[in-house]
């Protein structure tokens, strides 16, 4: 099927955002809507699961027919219909799954199981042509993985975290300092004002051998360094709690990524890239630090635009284009799923759980 004719609806509604896209073969975005619903879990300092599907009911129907009314087609012009299958919060995956069932069967177009973490894994395809094999570093709310993508379904896991995801520290951080939701950006700009130097917070995982993450051990020790400030932290403080949590968290990340790079250099050569992706990869203070490993590495890195980084519907669209292109498809019986590792014949790592 040539890329120029290939036109998939993508569905994404594993997490906190409903979206729906629709992207061509050559790499067009003709339409990308998402609702996100950071206003509803704000109260609650974090994703609360049956909040998070019931908006997923309300909104998706509304959010496809303005998907499909910007992108300017019909379903009949449809080559398939692509929505994400897992992992996630397994009730608003089936939201999306059962909704792109009904229309790939009444348009009787393919339907096409997504990993919504391929779909993070194939977005620098869309936007930067990057060629197989590459290095990934996916970093979110609930992974924190480094991956070598060698093709379209085909991932060999480095290093994944043993317990807490980057984001999901950065959430939790954020709800400690009392910096609101989402906890990400929250820490980012408070760290901004803040004297990362004042806490000698500890680097995890630094320095070992592998390339597994680590960050529950920084999360207690942010927790504990705010509780001996008491009621009279000031606004200052609370930068510098920020400031201290991101700068080790990254030096973390940097430590892991440097030995990816040299495990990717000894399968595939020198040079190739790497790609960031995730909602944390939205971080300036992370890309500035990944921009001057790699420039140091000789290594090209790679950072889709950050309305692409967060959970969209055109990554999942993408992916669908890549899995379509390369003959894949899925039966109208196919099976949601809160747990589906991109490499399921990594070796188990401790603690991890669904997070590996």
């Amino acid at each position: 099927m040539p890329n120029r004719q290939v036109i998939v609806l993508g569905l994404e509604s594993s997490c906190d955002e409903t979206a729906a896209a629709v992207v061509t073969g050559d790499k067009r975005i003709l339409a990308n809507v998402v609702r996100s619903q950071n206003d509803a879990h704000a109260p609650f300092g974090g994703v609360v699961p049956e909040i998070a599907a019931r908006a997923h009911v309300t909104e998706m129907d509304r959010l496809i027919d303005q998907a499909m009314t910007e992108a300017g087609v019909s379903y009949g012009e449809l080559s398939g219909v692509a929505a994400t299958a897992g992992p996630g919060l397994i009730g608003g995956v089936l939201v999306g799954l059962m909704t792109a069932k009904a229309i790939a069967s009444v348009a009787g177009v393919p339907l096409i199981g997504v990993n919504h973490l391929e779909g993070h894994a194939l977005t620098a395809r869309l936007t930067d042509d990057v060629d197989f094999p590459y290095l990934l570093l996916l970093v979110s709310g609930g992974h924190s993985q480094l991956l070598i993508v060698e093709g379209v379904g085909r991932y060999r896991r480095l290093g994944t975290t043993i317990d807490d995801a980057v984001g999901e520290a950065f959430d939790k951080t954020a709800k400690m300092l009392g910096l609101g939701f989402p906890g990400g950006p929250a820490v980012e700009r408070a760290a901004k004002a803040g004297d990362a130097a004042r806490f000698a917070f500890p680097r995890p995982m630094k320095g070992r051998e592998g390339c597994n993450f680590s960050f529950s051990g920084l999360k207690t020790a942010v927790r504990q360094a705010r509780e001996k400030l008491g009621d009279m932290a000031t606004d200052q403080d609370i930068a510098d709690l920020a400031a201290g949590f991101q700068a080790a968290a990254v030096d973390s990340l940097m430590d892991r990524v440097a030995h990816a790079m040299e495990i990717f250099t000894e399968r595939h050569g020198a040079g190739g890239a790497l790609v960031v992706a995730g909602g944390v990869a939205a971080n300036q203070y992370l890309k500035t630090s990944l921009t001057a490993l790699s420039e140091a590495r000789g290594v090209r890195l790679v950072v889709p635009p950050p309305r692409l980084c967060t959970d969209n519907g055109a990554m999942i669209a993408w992916a669908g284009v890549e899995r379509l292109n390369a003959g894949y498809s899925d039966p109208l019986d196919l099976a949601a799923k809160a747990r589906w590792p991109l490499d399921p014949d990594a070796e188990p790592a401790p603690f991890a759980g669904y997070k590996a």
